[in-house]
């Protein structure tokens, strides 16, 4: 960050909000303790509890999908056959918990999980090509890739601008990001399918300040696995 403590000139911050919390969490005890210019290890605390790993962010366009060759193909057909017989399997096995349930309702449970299916296989393969990426980049191009049909905002969820332009897509986080950052090592539950970024089209401010932007958070559905 580009503060940095006035007293031992080691630590940094991207703010005073951030140095305040850390100064709580032991930075008082560790500050001065050490020379300047001093590397040792234990010169400044650890801050796994709200602090990330650094990564620099390479900027790529996206290929252009390229049709796939025969043995594609031909490989397509050996799995769709064998998906078609495990759910024949399934169905056979699940049959007896259902047999409550009408067949208008099984109809429509088939619908919405076929779709639901649908979107994440097309998720999946759109990340298969580029899974190191955490971020998708498109203002006022094409949408956002979902990860699911449902939980998507409609245009009167986002709200307006404070200068009163709407605002459009500009980038998402992608859910590769969760395995860069290893929150699993925070003890607490950290999970998106997708975060979505809405920003002013307008593009007030001009550059000089930071705006509050609109973000939407779009989780796995419950029929994908």
């Amino acid at each position: 960050g580009p503060r940095c403590c006035g007293r031992c000139r080691r630590a940094a911050y991207c703010g005073p909000e951030h140095q305040a919390l850390d100064w709580r969490r032991g930075h008082r005890r560790s500050c001065g303790q050490h020379a300047v210019g001093d590397d040792s290890a234990d010169a400044i605390p650890e801050h796994n509890e709200f602090l990330f790993p650094e990564y620099e962010i390479l900027i790529e366009p996206e290929e252009p999908e390229f049709p796939a060759d025969s043995t594609d193909d031909e490989q397509g057909a050996v799995d769709t056959s064998k998906d078609a017989k495990e759910q024949e399997e399934l169905g056979a096995a699940g049959i007896a918990a259902f047999q409550s349930l009408d067949e208008e309702t099984l109809e429509a449970m088939a619908k919405h999980e076929t779709e639901e299916e649908k979107i994440f296989e097309m998720f999946k393969k759109q990340v298969a090509a580029e899974p190191e990426q955490i971020i998708r980049y498109c203002r006022g191009g094409e949408g956002p890739l979902w990860v699911s049909g449902e939980n998507r905002p409609e245009e009167k969820d986002i709200p307006n601008c404070v200068c009163g332009a709407r605002r459009i897509f500009e980038f998402q986080v992608m859910p590769q990001l969760l395995n860069h950052l290893h929150v699993d090592s925070l003890g607490e539950s950290i999970d998106w399918g997708t975060l979505v970024v809405y920003t002013c089209a307008d593009n007030c401010g001009g550059g000089n300040k930071y705006l509050e932007e609109f973000i939407w958070k779009q989780d796995y559905s419950m029929g994908c696995t």
